[in-house]
């Protein structure tokens, strides 16, 4: 592939114009990012309004992960056709339209649409806010720049279901999309007015329909599984089976079209690049680990430990705490330090979280709760700004876009299967553990007898009080099955540590190689 000669030419910028840039830029990964979350605590407001279960309503957040996740690696061919600029601004006014269409939508299907429009459309920002915004600072300022962009991917997750929470409570659900209007339009605006003049050379490249249809293919057959997979019992069904083969097949057909295509429209390649593939892979795999918890701890919380969508919103809230504050000096130190010792640092500090996490019981209150969460906002600023640099590092300019929607991608895949994987097996271990404890109430049990004949004499009859104990073994059974996935998860995360040390960046200009497209 021919180095474009386009971004060469354009010096970074600098004073107000660096500020305003910096600031727009990261408004519309924010939109975007906060997108795929603020939705999750106004699924029963959207269910209930639109007369359908709440299982349907989850196809609100999926539809738009899947959206996402097919056009985010089709950001580097895009670019190609119709330069840097002019699509990421095509990308935040269609977010737009397509936010207000979902705030409009009269019924689930409609709203399904056109949260898939607007996943789509949204697919090419967030690689590119990133591109654009190393090309706009020094080359020895490329760290301080990913700095900037990860604190608002890092804050965004976060802020997403205590606004949505807000919204749905005190306005209504539609206005969760609507507030992504004036947002949108006011960066597109400073966008427009800073960086029209710095687009990138257009090639007339054909489209690789073929490569395009196979990877619509696979990835959504494999998120059609993910989604339904626990509805309908796993590989017991036909259905989840041939999703399945529909998945591994045209994944394999994608594979071998894109490797022998002379314009594919993901670009494999990269994977011959160490760096490359070591960071993409080490960032997809914590991250599915880390979104998999994210998941996993609310929905404990709400369902077996009483706490509302609000509460478990508030303790999930200051992860973003000790992120916002490091990422700047991660960011001002990552070209002097070695990339590999901050990732190590973090996915240590991501394991130590977690297995405070597995000492829980159903005793823990809010502040035990909430330590472990404000210690993970260290390993949050350590993990992003690295782990960007080692995957981006030694890249020619006209290759960042590419490189970056296709780690983006990995990522959103593995947030995927992560989220599927840990709520499924959450499940499984709690129907063992279920299974096991009920098997201990028997009259041998003294203390078991104990509190039956304290809930007998308190006027319960026996099916009550067996109710009570049931409901019991039940909170204990998902305690202990959340703790299993709190364990697990902290040793992979000491096991991810050494796929880091396969990249080999170039000490003292690792965060400056990420930014080559500042020159």
């Amino acid at each position: 592939m021919a180095t474009t000669a386009a971004p060469a030419a354009h010096p970074p910028l600098e004073g107000s114009a660096r500020i305003l840039g910096t600031i727009a830029l990261s408004a519309a990964t924010f939109m975007n990012v906060l997108d795929s979350s603020i939705a999750n605590v106004s699924l029963p407001a959207i269910s209930g309004d639109l007369g359908v279960s709440s299982t349907q309503g989850t196809w609100v957040i999926t539809s738009f992960a899947v959206a996402n996740a097919i056009a985010v690696p089709l950001t580097g061919w895009l670019t190609q056709r119709f330069g840097q600029v002019r699509l990421f601004m095509l990308s935040i006014l269609l977010f737009v339209v397509s936010s207000w269409l979902c705030g409009l939508a009269p019924n689930m299907t409609t709203l399904i649409l056109f949260r898939a429009i607007q996943g789509f459309v949204a697919g090419p920002m967030i690689p590119l806010s990133q591109t654009l915004l190393l090309a706009s600072y020094p080359r020895a300022m490329a760290g301080v720049a990913m700095a900037m962009w990860a604190m608002t991917t890092l804050v965004a997750p976060v802020m997403g279901p205590l606004l949505g929470g807000w919204i749905t409570d005190n306005i209504s659900w539609p206005w969760i999309f609507y507030i992504n209007i004036p947002v949108g339009v006011l960066a597109a605006s400073i966008t427009w007015s800073i960086y029209r003049k710095r687009d990138t050379e257009i090639k007339r490249l054909p489209i690789d329909s073929i490569g395009l249809a196979l990877l619509v293919l696979w990835v959504g057959a494999m998120q059609l599984m993910l989604d339904k997979g626990k509805e309908l019992d796993w590989f017991h069904s036909p259905q989840i089976v041939a999703m399945a083969v529909v998945a591994v097949v045209g994944f394999a057909f994608f594979i071998i079209w894109e490797l022998t295509d002379k314009h594919p429209v993901v670009d494999l390649s990269l994977f011959k690049r160490r760096n490359f593939w070591s960071g993409a892979v080490a960032t997809a795999v914590a991250y599915g680990l880390f979104f998999g918890n994210v998941v996993l701890l609310p929905l404990w919380l709400q369902q077996y430990m009483g706490y509302t969508a609000t509460q478990a919103g508030m303790v999930l809230a200051p992860v973003g705490a000790f992120a916002i504050v490091l990422s700047p000096l991660v960011g001002m130190t990552v070209a002097k330090v070695d990339p590999r010792r901050y990732a190590t640092f973090s996915f240590a500090v991501f394991a130590l979280v977690l297995w405070m996490r597995s000492n829980f019981n159903t005793q823990a209150d809010f502040g035990t709760i909430m330590v472990p969460t404000i210690i993970q906002g260290v390993a949050m600023a350590f993990f992003f700004i690295p782990l960007v640099t080692l995957t981006l590092s030694g890249l020619t300019p006209d290759r960042i876009p590419a490189a970056s929607g296709l780690s983006n991608f990995l990522r959103i895949t593995a947030g995927a299967i992560g989220t599927s994987v840990v709520t499924t097996l959450w499940d499984n271990r709690a129907t063992l553990h279920h299974a096991q404890l009920a098997e201990s109430i028997n009259p041998g049990n003294a203390t078991a007898m104990a509190t039956m004949n304290s809930l007998s004499s308190s006027g319960l009859s026996t099916d009550q009080v067996l109710g009570q104990i049931n409901r019991l073994i039940d909170q204990q059974a998902f305690m202990l099955a959340s703790n299993d996935i709190f364990y697990a998860s902290a040793v992979l995360f000491i096991f991810l540590i050494p796929l880091v040390w396969l990249a080999r960046p170039q000490m003292g200009g690792a965060g400056a190689d990420a930014a080559a497209g500042a020159h």
